[in-house]
């Protein structure tokens, strides 16, 4: 059968054109895919470290690394590592010695830019501790003391060594010899970045001096006489005038700074007030100075003072401790630590406790009746 035939009128093939006309020039057109982001650049390491101002790659081995000073790579607990030439140094072969390990970032003095502590000149030296030229005669700078008429001794010798009266302490006579010996301890105290200080100080977000108070100290605090407290004021007038201790501050590969005796020194002589900022033991509990000194143990512990000589001291800060756990270490103290109220106030002296020969070293216990600084680990 033949398929049935339809009709059209020519209108509606027109519209069929144009209809399909329509769809084929406005068709929707296929979505472009994102265009993507073009790949990064990376620089080079070269430029990078043009840029940088340091930067040091990491190994993964660091068991031969030697100190550049002395070459050896003993001590590892001892060796620091440069952040920026990544070179090793022993803390006490680099200079200034590291007394302490660094907390966060350390810098070789190279790297760091610092420069090495030299020699102090006669006026640097003037200017650093400040000494006051005396225009009057040297028998009027004397203290009453020396003038005084002394008594002879009279009574048993138990009674007279029970009475024994601190003795001021002789400077050199020789000027340059003292000049040299004030150059040493300011060499050592611009190495540890210090000010020089013979007085406590007290600072405002530290203890103030009012905290300072003798009644405080539980059990009582055993007081300077007056004929003491001459000598005290005696020393401090010397030391204004420039005459100091004959003290020199070496410095010992193996214990760092010390103090060694430049002339012979005799039993009972005050050798120095421990100075540096006075601060409450609370608010020192974590701190990691080896140098702190117990000024005031109150019965309130929150009342508790210590000496802090990380940015202010004296040559008292130099006098290395001894390791009262051995003999050998017991027999080499020759000065002692006392605790004293001067005016009602607390105050810390080093006293020889037998004569010094020229060139011995100083060493004292560090630990009082409490007996809670560790000294096992010292030489």
């Amino acid at each position: 059968m033949a398929p049935a035939s339809t009709t059209s009128s020519p209108g509606a093939a027109a519209a069929r054109r144009i209809i399909g006309s329509r769809r084929r020039t406005k068709a929707t057109p296929l979505p472009s895919p994102p265009e993507s982001p073009p790949p990064k650049k990376l620089k080079p390491i070269s430029e990078i470290l043009a840029k940088a101002k340091y930067a040091v790659v990491e190994r993964a081995d660091y068991s031969d690394v030697s100190c550049e000073q002395c070459g050896s790579g003993e001590r590892a607990d001892e060796l620091l590592l440069c952040d920026k030439c990544d070179k090793g140094f022993h803390m006490k072969c680099v200079r200034p010695i590291v007394a302490r390990v660094p907390i966060g970032s350390w810098f070789c003095p190279k790297c760091s830019g610092q420069r090495r502590v030299r020699r102090l000149s006669q006026k640097k030296i003037i200017d650093f501790f400040r000494i006051q030229k005396c225009n009057r005669k040297k028998d009027k700078c004397s203290s009453p003391q020396d003038t005084r008429k002394r008594r002879r001794r009279s009574g048993p010798l138990v009674y007279q060594k029970k009475r024994r009266r601190l003795l001021p302490f002789i400077p050199s006579e020789d000027a340059a010899e003292r000049l040299k010996q004030m150059g040493t301890l300011a060499s050592a105290l611009t190495a540890l970045q210090m000010e020089f200080s013979d007085e406590l100080t007290y600072l405002p977000d530290m203890a103030p001096r009012a905290a300072n108070q003798a009644e405080f100290e539980e059990g009582g605090m055993q007081v300077l006489s007056k004929e003491d407290i001459e000598t005290l004021e005696q020393c401090r007038a010397m030391s204004r005038r420039g005459e100091c201790p004959p003290l020199l501050v070496v410095f010992d590969s193996c214990e760092g700074f010390t103090v060694k005796a430049d002339s012979q020194i005799k039993d009972m002589t005050l050798i120095a007030e421990y100075t540096g900022d006075v601060d409450y033991i609370r608010n020192r509990e974590h701190d990691d100075c080896d140098s702190m000194m117990t000024l005031l143990l109150a019965k309130d512990p929150t009342k508790s003072l210590v000496i802090c000589p990380d940015k202010r001291g004296n040559i008292a800060r130099f006098i290395n401790g001894i390791n009262n756990h051995t003999p050998d270490g017991k027999k080499k103290q020759n000065c002692k630590c006392v605790r004293y109220s001067v005016n009602g106030e607390c105050r810390v002296f080093l006293v020889a406790t037998r004569d010094i020969a020229k060139g011995e070293r100083l060493y004292y216990d560090y630990n009082g009746y409490e007996q809670e600084y560790p000294t096992h680990h010292f030489v």
